[in-house]
């Protein structure tokens, strides 16, 4: 199945390992960027969540197996440089659609993060495409879940609150789970100060000899 959103990108499309196409914003939560492919550029903003502070939607809840690959279609190529993060959070009283994903619940699943050489170049294997494709772990328990997907733009990222978060929130009901414990938890927002390396950063010159991804270990 479908249902992609990325904002300048907005993700608004989610895919699962069929790919069928359920259409946009049914199982992502329309983000208030719907028409204007603005960032949150604030990560401190409860928008860092799911950026539905003015929509205040819900989605329908797609159905995926523990184990199976899934993806997040953008509205056109990631053309920001940037770095991808992917998050999951299981829903209390297993009802997805009526949470917010608020507390220290979310765990990282996924990342796509920059390529360095030492400082000769960076380069960013998140731009230029068009669905997110990660998998949902397999020892996951079952159960209703949101999954935050980010891409961390930093082409303007050298000057603090200058990184661009293009994120969006879908729900799932993860089936034929397991017994594991996701961890590091991390709360949204709360998992980053905006003084990361990985955030506040100069991607042209210097150019850096490492980067460190932003958020916990998936």
């Amino acid at each position: 199945m479908k249902s992609v959103i990325f904002a300048a990108l907005s993700l608004s499309t989610l895919v699962s390992s069929h790919w069928t196409n359920t259409g946009d914003w049914v199982n992502i939560r329309k983000t208030n960027n719907f028409d204007s492919q603005a960032p949150v550029t604030d990560v401190t903003s409860i928008d860092l969540r799911c950026y539905t502070s003015q929509t205040n939607a819900v989605a329908s809840t797609a159905t995926v197996e523990a184990g199976s690959t899934i993806g997040i279609e953008a509205d056109g190529p990631i053309y920001h440089p940037g770095v991808i993060n992917v998050y999951m959070a299981k829903a209390p009283d297993n009802n997805v659609a009526s949470w917010d994903g608020d507390g220290t619940v979310w765990f990282k699943v996924f990342q796509i993060s920059a390529v360095t050489d030492g400082g000769q170049t960076i380069t960013f294997p998140g731009t230029g495409i068009t669905t997110v494709n990660f998998a949902i772990p397999k020892n996951l328990p079952s159960g209703q879940y949101l999954v935050h997907t980010e891409q961390i733009a930093l082409h303007v990222a050298s000057t603090f609150g200058g990184a661009q978060f293009y994120l969006s929130c879908a729900q799932v009901n993860v089936t034929n789970g397991g017994t594991g414990t996701p961890g590091p938890l991390v709360a949204i927002p709360g998992v980053y100060t905006g003084y990361e390396p990985g955030i506040l950063i100069n991607i042209y010159d210097p150019v850096p000899a490492n980067y460190t991804q932003p958020g916990p270990v998936s």
